[in-house]
C-alpha cells in the first residue's frame, strides 16, 4: 500500500521530532544542541582533557575547540593546564555551566517525559525493552 510508512521511516520520523522538540526545550539558555552536549559529557564524567571530549562527542578536534570556545566564551566552562601533561588543556564547567546542565538536563528529561506520555505505560515498557535490545545489537 502506498499509504504504508516502513519502519525506518517510521523511526526516524519520530527521532527528528523528538530532536526537534529537544532543540525547543534549550531556548531559555540560548545553546545549540552540541552545546548542551559537550555539557552533559562534563557533567557526567568531569573535567577531561579536550582530546577526550572530542571522543566522547564524536566530533572533529576543531568542532570541539569551538564547542568549548563558545562555552567558555559564556562562563560555562574553562581551560585549565593539565599538571600531568603541560602540552595538554583540561576543560571544566565552571559552577554556572553545572547549574545550567542540570538545568538543562532536566527540561529534556521533562521533554522526554511529555513526548512519551501519548503511549500507556505497558507500551512505554515495551518501547524500552525493544530500544534496549537494538542498542545492545
Amino acid at each position: 500500500m502506498a499509504d504504508e510508512v516502513s519502519l525506518s521511516e517510521s523511526f526516524w520520523g519520530v527521532t527528528r521530532r523528538l530532536r526537534a522538540r529537544w532543540r525547543e526545550s534549550l531556548a531559555p539558555w540560548d545553546v545549540s544542541p552540541s552545546h548542551s552536549r559537550a555539557l552533559g559529557v562534563l557533567m557526567q564524567h568531569g573535567t577531561m582533557r579536550l582530546s577526550e571530549l572530542t571522543e566522547h562527542l564524536r566530533i572533529a578536534a576543531r568542532s570541539t575547540t569551538e564547542v568549548v570556545d563558545a562555552l567558555a566564551a559564556r562562563g560555562l566552562v574553562e581551560r585549565r593546564d593539565d599538571p600531568s601533561d603541560r602540552r595538554a588543556t583540561l576543560v571544566a564547567l565552571t559552577n554556572e555551566g553545572a547549574r545550567v546542565g542540570k538545568a538543562i538536563a532536566h527540561a529534556r528529561d521533562e521533554t522526554t517525559a511529555a513526548f512519551f506520555d501519548v503511549l500507556s505505560e505497558t507500551d512505554r515498557k515495551h518501547l524500552e525493552r525493544i530500544l534496549r535490545k537494538l542498542r545492545a545489537t
